[in-house]
């Protein structure tokens, strides 16, 4: 009777804690992944002061330690690159050739805006369970902190994982278009975001020719490709003879990087406080 007695008081005291959980301590934790995700959102953002709503623009220098065939100087302006000057010192007679965005010119990278759109659904599903909102199971609590990790891990993954494409793809997208002058037919160039770096990849080719094509086989998708691959486009096969990549660190883009990663972690210790409840003698707050 003792034990039995022990074991109903431990059961409401395990109630009443699982009460001040859902009421209290929740929230507490949804008010401090809003605040966190509110700064990534900012981030992504960058107004400048009084400019009604307007993006700052920063610029960055391309390059490389291991080379300088390629240097660049990059204008940023919130998810767009507004401004690009590249120098391109050609491998077989050092002549350099000087490629910019052409003043009506801006490419968007879509990176950075699904980065922004994810993050700002994740605080769009916070603020719809505001103080007031009351928490009556585990489960409705797990279901929202599922919900925000996704848009978390989407926004974090198009940062880490730039898309893969086919160097067919990258010769036919809109920034062989934005230069002037205009790039020649042996040059494709490829922005692209890579954890906190933006990226810029200049291919060089030659054509083949019919001889030599008898054993033609394109390449697939990449994010960067390799010296040797293959491609037709238009009429015309090429192989990549020499590949640069430069680079440079964005600040901002490692902060959103770490916000993502803490607020992951929060509402993953949110998640295991609410599952603890369920290892008590078969106790299911769901």
């Amino acid at each position: 009777m003792a034990a039995a007695m022990a074991s109903q008081g431990e059961r409401a005291v395990l109630e009443e804690e699982f009460k001040w959980l859902l009421q209290e301590e929740v929230h507490a934790v949804l008010r401090q992944l809003q605040d966190i995700l509110k700064e990534a959102s900012h981030r992504f953002a960058l107004p400048t002061s009084g400019s009604g709503g307007a993006f700052k623009q920063e610029n960055f220098v391309l390059s490389t330690s291991s080379t300088d065939q390629v240097k660049g100087v990059m204008t940023l302006q919130g998810d767009a690159l507004c401004q690009a000057d590249v120098n391109l010192k050609m491998p077989r007679n050092n002549q350099l050739l000087h490629f910019a965005f052409r003043e009506d010119k801006q490419w968007k990278l879509q990176q950075i805006q699904d980065a922004r759109n994810h993050v700002n659904q994740a605080i769009y599903l916070l603020m719809n369970r505001d103080v007031n909102y009351q928490f009556k199971t585990g489960l409705e609590v797990l279901k929202l902190m599922d919900a925000v990790m996704l848009q978390l891990s989407r926004a974090r993954n198009r940062l880490t994982t730039p898309a893969t494409l086919t160097l067919p793809e990258i010769a036919s997208s809109g920034l062989t278009k934005m230069f002037t002058p205009a790039l020649p037919p042996d040059i494709l160039v490829n922005f692209y975001i890579n954890l906190n770096k933006l990226c810029l990849t200049v291919y060089q080719l030659h054509v083949l020719q019919p001889s030599t094509a008898k054993n033609f086989k394109p390449a697939g998708g990449s994010v960067l490709h390799n010296p040797g691959a293959t491609f037709e486009f238009g009429s015309q096969r090429y192989e990549v003879s020499h590949v640069h990549k430069v680079e440079c660190v964005v600040p901002w883009l490692n902060d959103a990087l770490v916000f993502f990663t803490v607020s992951l972690q929060l509402c993953q210790q949110l998640k295991d406080k609410i599952s603890v409840f369920s290892s008590y003698w078969n106790y299911r707050p769901y």
